[in-house]
């Protein structure tokens, strides 16, 4: 059986096509079995690899993702590359909605900038005997830290790990110490953020690669999402925007946009750019 795939490159930088978080896209995945859909994540071996599948009622379709070790319930690059591809197959224009495990996500664009809507967030807090445990795995010292730590789920829970400058989230060096601190779903899903205080951010994302690698992603829309759950359960004064710029230290820089509403909605923005096509054969 052939199965037809795009490669897309998400959160790009403005006119920058080898930027943000490489995705491939499969655009038609009927008949492929799980386990086949995890394999061909491996294969391609990029942070996420997406299956488009019709969808099971009220979505404009449905899309799996997929880690080279493991299924998610959602991811926001995968969201938005996904959208890209279902727009240019199905004629949908710039509007619709994307079925994920963990709900039907609204998706709208501006050309090639897309937007995302975010499921309301449920959060838990951290363990506060263990936070000079998660800096020494962060090598990060407690001035550092501009709050508590927290665990926040608008489709994918992570801990969210707010410091008070640039300089303190350029200075961390994580590693397999991480892997004491996973999230409901048994993952290490560690996001940690400068001040929130000013317009444009450096963040960095850290994850389960494969069951045995924690490695650090270019750009991760799911994070943005869970961030701006993060304002609204603080309480910051609404609306709010903010540009992030993460992936300085993969080598593939990346520009992302939060925008919270005053009612609360939490916008994920960034721009996909395709860069190629091919096939599998299975």
């Amino acid at each position: 059986m052939r199965y037809q795939y795009r490669l897309q490159n998400v959160f790009t930088l403005p006119g920058q096509t080898l930027t943000g978080n490489p995705l491939c896209v499969f655009e038609d995945a009927e008949g492929m079995s799980d386990a086949q859909m995890q394999a061909l994540a491996l294969q391609f071996n990029l942070s996420e690899t997406c299956f488009i599948l019709p969808p099971s009622g009220g979505a404009t379709a449905q899309v799996r993702i997929f880690t080279p070790g493991a299924e998610l319930p959602f991811a926001g690059h995968p969201t938005l590359g996904t959208a890209h591809t279902v727009r240019d197959l199905k004629g949908t224009g710039d509007q619709m909605t994307l079925e994920t495990r963990a709900g039907n996500i609204p998706v709208s664009a501006r050309d090639n900038r897309w937007t995302l809507r975010a499921n309301p967030q449920t959060t838990r807090p951290f363990d506060a005997e263990r936070i000079e445990t998660l800096l020494v795995a962060l090598g990060l010292a407690r001035d550092d830290l501009a709050a508590d730590p927290v665990w926040v789920d608008t489709g994918m829970e992570q801990l969210l790990v707010p410091l008070n400058s640039r300089y303190a989230v350029k200075r961390i060096v994580a590693g397999a110490a991480l892997a004491e601190f996973p999230n409901i779903n048994g993952k290490v899903s560690v996001y940690a953020f400068s001040s929130l205080d000013e317009p444009e951010m450096l963040v960095r994302f850290f994850f389960h690669r494969t069951a045995s690698n924690i490695g650090e992603d270019p750009a991760t829309g799911s994070a943005v999402a869970n961030l701006g759950g993060y304002v609204v359960h603080t309480g910051r004064k609404l609306p709010l925007a903010r540009t992030l710029h993460q992936g300085e230290f993969t080598g593939r820089p990346a520009e992302l946009q939060l925008a919270v509403a005053a009612d609360g909605r939490v916008l994920v923005t960034g721009e996909v750019i395709e860069l190629g096509r091919g096939h599998v054969d299975l």
